[in-house]
């Protein structure tokens, strides 16, 4: 667990500077800040699902999580839990704007999924519980503090929160890693960095404005990955003996 409140430290550090310039840079700049966040994301996004060694496990678990996610309302949930955080810390102050109120929960959400759904983040906790090998995590640690310093000054003081979805998301499987790492299997690993890579790509759209895309409700696709992992091999042997 030190790795991971290790990274969520550096995530407070890198958002309380962005919020230094998020209160000094005119909405101009602010902009500009918006599309170098979105272009990075969506470098990185694809950088991550190129990587995939099958797009039907890539598109099924994509297209299976984020039916389950908009059933579920999984985004709304998490832009309500972003909302009870702006309350506490505005608690006593006066009322914002509602586009402030929305840059808040946006921060908190954009930055919770950015942060957590990388292969870094899976690789590196379940090396972390299960060998102790804690280097991925701190790399991790100090790339998440440089996106912190730019979704900060994009989207504001809601970024800071996500160290919380850090701290329960990646320490969680890093606790449960011994565990977790025979049941994924090196294949699962590669799909479901896939997987994770297509939903930053999917941040970068929201930053840049191209289409309102709802990502977090897209988030039961890293449960999918590893089952459609597992049967594929049965399945493509069922398969070919059927053609043969």
């Amino acid at each position: 667990m030190a790795a991971t409140i290790i990274n969520c430290l550096t995530v407070i550090i890198g958002s309380l500077i962005g919020l230094v310039f998020h209160a000094r840079i005119r909405d101009s700049i602010k902009e500009v800040v918006f599309i170098s966040s979105g272009f990075i994301s969506l470098l990185v996004g694809f950088s991550m699902a190129l990587g995939s060694q099958s797009y039907l496990i890539v598109l099924f678990s994509l297209t299976i999580g984020g039916v389950i996610g908009y059933l579920m309302n999984i985004e709304g949930g998490i832009l309500q839990l972003g909302a009870f955080f702006e309350r506490v810390v505005r608690r006593g102050r006066p009322s914002v704007e509602q586009s402030a109120s929305k840059n808040f929960a946006l921060g908190f959400l954009n930055a919770s999924v950015l942060f957590c759904v990388g292969a870094m983040t899976i690789v590196g906790a379940i090396k972390a519980g299960a060998e102790g090998d804690f280097e991925l995590i701190l790399i991790k640690s100090v790339m998440d503090g440089f996106m912190a310093i730019m979704f900060t000054a994009a989207y504001g003081i809601g970024v800071i929160f996500s160290a919380i979805t850090i701290l329960v998301y990646q320490g969680g499987l890093t606790l449960a890693g011994a565990w977790l790492a025979p049941h994924i299997g090196e294949a699962g690993l590669i799909e479901l960095s896939a997987v994770g890579g297509v939903m930053v790509i999917m941040i970068g759209i929201n930053l840049l404005n191209l289409r309102e895309i709802k990502t977090s409700n897209f988030l039961p696709a890293l449960l999918i990955v590893p089952i459609l992992t597992s049967v594929s091999p049965w399945i493509s042997a069922v398969f070919n003996s059927v053609i043969h």
